[in-house]
């Protein structure tokens, strides 16, 4: 049973893209689409050097979303998917690549969401952290107990959690982590605190846009962080996509789902590797592997 998994924020490299781009006419036609929809040239920031340009969110979601969007469409026979998902803003290019969301549409919500969440981020500062070596219900109570806003907010895999929250809050978390034997808990280079209340205007701001936008019922199961198992309609993927904003990724969950669920082979449709070592923590046996242009 194959699995296909789609990268979220921090996919991002210099020079993505470009190719994609050229290496097939229809790739062209998708990156001159985007730029059109987007009303600037992102195709110049992503096939350029610029790092920096990169890591602005309302640059960062579009880039992953494209890259991992046209990569599937390149894969031609190779992309038969028994089950999806994806990583956050990877949940979009998932449901994309599922058939559940337009090439277009899924664009514009991608390109919404950046904005939505970078006010949000502007108007309520915050940050994330990664807590290693440390279990999640021992996580979990620390932020519980902690002053302020703080909250578990990615589980990548066993042994590593993300926390997501106030400044404050999140320095006085990860001391205590530490002393609760935390290998490792340490406050991330990320400019807003994703996945936790204090992205509540981002996601009001983004329930509208996805209620009023065009989804269908998938061609496969889209196992969605919210939930961490497999949804077939196209209803529950709207009320499921709004929550995530304010609601964990949990991917450990859903990896296990699929993996009970039968799937044996798992696929990183989108730049770099890391799904596919977080995979291989959850179950070193498994096979996994890259997408491929045919």
């Amino acid at each position: 049973m194959n699995a296909f998994l789609f990268p979220g924020q921090g996919a991002q490299f210099p020079g993505m893209g470009r190719d994609l781009y050229e290496a097939s006419a229809e790739a062209k036609v998708l990156f001159e689409q985007a730029n059109d929809v987007l009303g600037f040239e992102i195709t110049e920031i992503m096939f350029g050097e610029d790092a920096e340009a990169l890591k602005q969110t309302q640059v960062t979601q579009p880039v992953v979303f494209l890259h991992s969007v046209i990569l599937s469409k390149l894969m031609g026979s190779q992309f038969k998917p028994n089950c999806v998902a994806g990583h956050s803003l990877g949940e979009f290019s998932a449901l994309v690549a599922a058939g559940a969301l337009s090439f277009e549409n899924g664009l514009r919500l991608v390109h919404q969401r950046a904005l939505a969440m970078q006010e949000a981020c502007d108007e309520i500062p915050g940050t994330m952290a990664a807590v290693l070596g440390l279990e999640n219900h021992i996580i979990e109570n620390i932020c519980n107990e902690t002053e302020g806003i703080v909250v578990a907010a990615n589980y990548n895999c066993p042994g590593q959690l993300v926390i997501s929250g106030e400044k404050k809050a999140i320095n006085s978390a990860c001391e205590a982590m530490k002393e609760a034997g935390a290998r490792r808990a340490l406050p991330l280079p990320v400019g807003g605190a994703f996945h936790s209340p204090l992205m509540e205007p981002a996601k009001t701001k983004l329930a509208t846009a996805i209620e009023t936008t065009d989804i269908q019922n998938p061609i496969c199961p889209v196992y969605q962080n919210v939930v961490a198992t497999g949804i077939h309609d196209a209803a529950t993927i709207k009320e499921n996509l709004i929550a995530q904003l304010t609601a964990p990724v949990r991917w450990t969950q859903s990896v296990q789902q699929m993996l009970s669920d039968g799937a044996n082979t798992f696929t990183e449709v989108g730049p770099g590797k890391v799904l596919q070592g977080l995979v291989k923590k959850i179950d070193r046996t498994v096979e996994t592997n890259s997408g491929k242009i045919v």
